[in-house]
């Protein structure tokens, strides 16, 4: 008897299964803000720095193709050749320490998506390539791949 009140119980009230797992994505983010801290989530792929100056969009968004995707707007580099995340991304003109956002010595590919302007990658002083209005795409950023440690925006 005692046995069929325990059964009925269990099914009644089952135990409770383990807690729920938070989403790939939000586990994701934590990691990421984790090792490059300062930021924050804006979503469960991108965290933004310095009130949305820099973004950072940890995985490819579903659907889209693997090529260039710079948001308009905006010129942006990739960790890894042929446009391959994460990606961090700029609008702002003038001089930047990727440092700033733990985004030194990672650019491998870069995308320019603004009606105007260039923009050069720098090992501090050196000159390494441009991207721009007239040249909107590196696939890959060889023989400097990962050298970067500053831009410098030229708007107009």
């Amino acid at each position: 008897m005692l046995t069929v009140v325990l059964c009925w119980l269990l099914i009644l009230f089952p135990a409770p299964g383990p807690a729920s797992a938070a989403p790939a994505g939000s586990q994701e983010i934590a990691d990421y803000l984790a090792t490059h801290p300062g930021g924050k989530a804006i979503n469960d792929n991108e965290i933004s720095y310095d009130g949305g100056a820099f973004v950072v969009t940890l995985r490819r968004p579903f659907g889209t193709l693997a090529a260039a995707d710079c948001p308009s707007g905006w010129y942006c580099f990739y960790e890894w050749p042929n446009y391959g995340y994460p990606r961090g991304r700029l609008s702002d003109c003038g001089r930047q320490s990727l440092a700033t956002w733990y985004w030194q010595f990672r650019v491998e590919s870069a995308h320019y998506n603004l009606t105007s302007g260039s923009v050069s990658f720098y090992y501090y002083d050196t000159r390494l390539f441009d991207i721009g209005a007239g040249n909107r795409v590196r696939s890959d950023a060889a023989p400097y791949r990962n050298w970067p440690n500053y831009v410098q925006r030229r708007c107009g």
